[in-house]
């Protein structure tokens, strides 16, 4: 008899899309047939807007953050509680939602861990100084994470340093690595993708980067190694996908020059990214960490050339099919764009780029999540 496994995904009103793109991926690849069939559904409830409703006040970023507190320490507990009895197994698609584990049955709940920045301020507070309030809601989510009878991480960096912090039985550790969307191929443009707004940079060389604006991103060594590579080619541009600038990324890219030389979208569906990285001169990954880096694997899918930070996450994302350079070395990270901008036969073979991109699918990151379940039980 099948299982049923709950899936525990993010508010969509967050707006996190790697991790919307987690849950959504492993409730369509997970099996549907076979020793390792589950029935899953996923478990969410509504997004409960308290403060940002009030008129005076509901714009705020403060006024949603209190909100998303209210929702992920409250209001999501007790739906899982309410909706526990319907469900053999639960599976926590983003450890920033560990505290939920507190409200499901003990021994049935397993929670996937994609970094551990989320109790950085746990583990090294002199790194991360943190409020009292906002390191004792990290400590409730880390004693969820704890409680998990199974937890999942996409890197074998990432695993090495749970099983540094103490805080997990390694037994209860399983890799499951991510994949790249069926959209990420190096296949032709899908017939409903328009992209006008890249006519901004037509005829010109132009590199991309994918992700958020988060410190651990090094946006600032991307502006800097944009701003260090126009001087060896005037024309250069910089399409970045997803993130906010902050107020000092703005005064950086004033200060640079680079003010006419970036587009900035958001809100791509996959159709769209994928089709960028189809046409991406180079991606560039400069995080000064990451649990895994799926942009990667997922430029790399549609041919693309990768140059990213040597640290271990992205070596395991990337291979050999990608380029490392130091991080925040913006000496050797610029020498090698341009290299690459002026020869693309200097990167790895593109048909080496798609094997390895081929290596990683969601459909083997779901079994093996399946499997850990059945185990459980």
């Amino acid at each position: 008899m099948p299982r049923r496994l709950a899936i525990l995904t993010d508010f969509a009103e967050e707006r996190w899309p790697s991790m919307d793109l987690c849950g959504d991926m492993l409730l369509a690849h997970l099996p549907r047939d076979g020793p390792f069939t589950v029935e899953a559904g996923r478990l969410r409830p509504p997004f409960r807007r308290l403060v940002t409703r009030l008129p005076s006040i509901g714009r705020r970023g403060a006024a949603f953050n209190i909100d998303r507190l209210f929702n992920r320490f409250i209001s999501f507990p007790r739906s899982a509680r309410r909706a526990a009895r319907r469900f053999d197994l639960f599976h926590v698609a983003d450890h920033t939602y560990s505290q939920l584990v507190h409200a499901l049955p003990t021994g049935r709940a397993g929670v996937f861990c994609h970094d551990l920045d989320a109790f950085r301020c746990l583990l090294d507070p002199a790194a991360d100084p943190r409020p009292r309030w906002f390191r004792a809601l990290a400590q409730r989510s880390l004693d969820g994470l704890k409680k998990a009878a199974v937890v999942f991480h996409g890197t074998a960096a990432v695993g090495e340093e749970i099983r540094r912090s103490g805080w997990i039985d390694p037994d209860r550790l399983v890799s499951a690595p991510y994949g790249a969307s069926p959209e990420f191929t190096h296949g032709p443009t899908h017939p409903s993708v328009e992209l006008p707004w890249l006519a901004g940079v037509s005829g010109r060389p132009w590199v991309l980067h994918v992700g958020s604006c988060v410190a651990r991103k090094r946006i600032d060594v991307l502006l800097d190694v944009v701003a260090s590579v126009r001087e060896a080619v005037p024309d250069l541009q910089l399409v970045k996908v997803g993130g906010e600038w902050t107020a000092e990324h703005r005064e950086q890219i004033g200060r640079l020059g680079l003010d006419g030389a970036i587009i900035h979208m958001t809100g791509l569906s996959r159709f769209e990214l994928a089709e960028v990285y189809r046409r991406a001169g180079v991606v560039l990954i400069p995080s000064g960490a990451e649990g895994f880096g799926l942009p990667a694997i997922e430029a790399m899918a549609c041919g693309a050339a990768v140059v990213a930070s040597d640290i271990p996450a992205l070596r395991e994302a990337g291979g050999p099919a990608a380029v490392y350079a130091p991080v925040a070395d913006v000496g050797t990270w610029s020498g090698l764009v341009a290299k690459l901008l002026n020869d693309p036969a200097a990167a790895p073979p593109r048909a080496d780029r798609l094997a390895w991109a081929g290596r990683f699918t969601w459909t083997a990151h779901a079994e093996i999540i399946a499997r850990a379940y059945h185990r459980l039980v």
